[in-house]
């Protein structure tokens, strides 16, 4: 909440600049702000967006304050530095330079900055969708989160561009049992069956599902570094051997994993609220993610597999994710890339989270995941978002706005 302070600053420096800009809001203290620079009418207009708004600090320990934005050992520090105010920063940076260089372009480039993404995007993406869709009026291609970012293994360096995102199904399961007063325990209750059920989820995966996207991305990756780790990335590719290859890959099979599955991690239970009585229903909420092509059937099947007759299971909420990948402009931000890198492969990227895409897919807007980062291979980029100790390399943000900003410059078909 409250990204309207941020919101502001960033319209001071655009019209300090020259841009005007106009704000959207349900909520004044949850604005949106949209701003255009005109092109020459040869290409449909491009969209470039980002949200302001970020995940908690509580019960997070830091080394330096979260919402310092200091600089030590070369990052930036503080929350949101990756998830997303340095992608904000280098989308707007680069938007600037555009005005201040007089440089010309293809066709219009839009700016929308946005709130509540990290809450479900009802009051920033979602809202403007809904209401305010004739500001995005002829857009075909956007540039958002998340992609772009280094990737090494087996000796390369991969650039993943972010095509398509899981969509998000939230499940609730139900356990119910003898209830009773606490001071006469009860055996084979519903406590018992919740851990029954709670241990069949943390030993069992979902089974293996290929979406062409991921088969691109591990296909090129395997092409890439040969040998035995080439070997296993093709292995992913087959169901049958999916669950060894993870096993193989150890630590770097986190990465892979949700991809090649939909999945689901325990977040909230809510059982007795008194501490001397035994309840008798439980619920559980899952957070549910499925593969693009994936319904709610689907994954209320793979659940009742895994979990048995003893769980009753309700889909809570269901966000279908973006229906097609678009790949036009996937080379020519491949191309962007391997000029900042000549080193680097870019590979197209299915995302196991969601972004405010999935709105804009509705206006039959491709999103591209391309807030470019070039980071040194020890950088562990996933375990810092959301995390203690969020940073960003200095010079990862120059990377990824001059990327954008060659990006922005390009031909894109209509």
């Amino acid at each position: 909440g409250h990204e309207a302070a941020c919101i502001t600053y960033l319209r001071n420096l655009l019209a300090e600049a020259g841009i005007p800009s106009e704000v959207f809001a349900l909520d004044p203290e949850r604005p949106s702000l949209v701003a255009r620079l005109r092109g020459s009418g040869d290409a449909p207009p491009l969209l470039l967006y980002g949200h302001v708004d970020v995940v908690t600090t509580v019960n997070q320990t830091w080394q330096h304050p979260p919402f310092g934005a200091e600089i030590h050992d070369g990052m930036i520090w503080g929350r949101g530095a990756l998830d997303m105010k340095g992608g904000v920063a280098m989308l707007v940076a680069a938007f600037l330079r555009v005005k201040a260089e007089n440089t010309p372009l293809p066709g219009d480039v839009i700016l929308a900055i946005v709130p509540d993404e990290e809450a479900g995007g009802s009051q920033g993406a979602g809202f403007m969708v809904a209401q305010h869709p004739e500001q995005f009026a002829g857009v075909r291609y956007a540039l958002g989160e998340f992609g772009g970012f280094t990737l090494a293994l087996g000796g390369r360096t991969f650039y993943p561009i972010m095509v398509a995102e899981k969509q998000i199904c939230q499940t609730r399961v139900t356990v119910r049992g003898q209830g009773g007063h606490g001071s006469m325990p009860v055996r084979g209750g519903a406590m018992a069956r919740l851990s029954r059920l709670l241990r069949r989820l943390d030993q069992q995966r979902l089974p293996t599902h290929i979406t062409p996207t991921v088969h691109d991305m591990l296909t090129i990756m395997a092409d890439a570094v040969g040998g035995a780790t080439g070997l296993v990335l093709r292995q992913l590719l087959n169901p049958r051997l999916t669950e060894t290859a993870l096993g193989a890959m150890g630590e770097r099979g986190r990465v892979f994993e949700p991809l090649t599955r939909n999945t689901v991690s325990p977040t909230i239970i809510a059982a007795s609220d008194k501490i001397n009585v035994i309840p008798s229903t439980i619920t559980v909420d899952l957070d549910g993610r499925l593969l693009p092509g994936q319904t709610p059937d689907d994954m209320l099947r793979e659940l009742r597999a895994v979990l048995g007759s003893e769980a009753e299971l309700d889909v809570v909420a269901f966000e279908p994710g973006p229906a097609r990948v678009d790949m036009g402009f996937f080379d020519v931000l491949g191309g962007v890339l391997k000029a900042a890198d000549p080193t680097g492969i870019p590979v197209p990227l299915l995302l196991s989270g969601v972004t405010d895409g999935r709105f804009f897919s509705r206006l039959g807007i491709q999103t591209y995941g391309f807030t470019p980062m070039k980071l040194p291979p020890e950088f562990a980029f996933t375990r810092a978002i959301h995390a203690a100790d969020e940073r960003i390399p200095v010079e990862a943000v120059g990377f990824g706005a001059d990327a954008l900003f060659a990006a922005i410059q390009k031909p894109r078909a209509g």
